[in-house]
């Protein structure tokens, strides 16, 4: 049973695991989105957007502790200068994960997860609000219909 258990392992010992997802984590904020499987992306979900909350407030502490689980420099430096930025408006749900089906080799679940912010083609349609055109069907109908019953007394005859 795993009642409780709150972490998926991953088939992994503790320091691999930890390693693996800090790897990955810097991965996923230098290039904004990374190809794995659904497990993978799931735990990596959970273990990065503490993280990308704690980058929108820049402190001392905060950096030493993102430091302390990303383990790059680069990563940390880039998450609090233009990531953190472009997320300083968001309460949470940094990331999102697409399904992709399943991989050739062995059939594993694969995934697609990206940073929100970062995805141009989603956020598109928020940016730019498609203005609604109100016409009444009332109009149209009218205008329409003598010009059909025109045609059928033509035909008619």
């Amino acid at each position: 049973m795993r009642h409780g258990k709150k972490n998926n392992h991953l088939g992994r010992k503790t320091a691999h695991r930890k390693a693996m997802l800090a790897n990955m984590a810097c991965s996923l904020i230098e290039h904004k989105r990374i190809n794995t499987t659904v497990a993978k992306a799931k735990a990596l979900k959970q273990f990065v957007e503490p993280l990308v909350t704690k980058s929108k407030e820049d402190t001392t502490h905060n950096r030493r502790i993102v430091f302390s689980r990303l383990r790059q420099k680069d990563a940390v430096t880039e998450l609090f200068r233009d990531v953190a930025v472009k997320v300083g408006d968001r309460p949470g749900g940094y990331t999102r994960i697409i399904k992709l089906g399943n991989r050739l080799g062995d059939n594993a679940d694969m995934a697609l997860i990206e940073l929100v912010d970062y995805n141009e083609t989603y956020n598109v349609g928020k940016a730019t609000k498609k203005k609604s055109t109100r016409r009444s069907r009332g109009g149209a109908a009218a205008s329409s219909a003598p010009a059909l019953a025109a045609a059928a007394v033509k035909e008619e005859e």
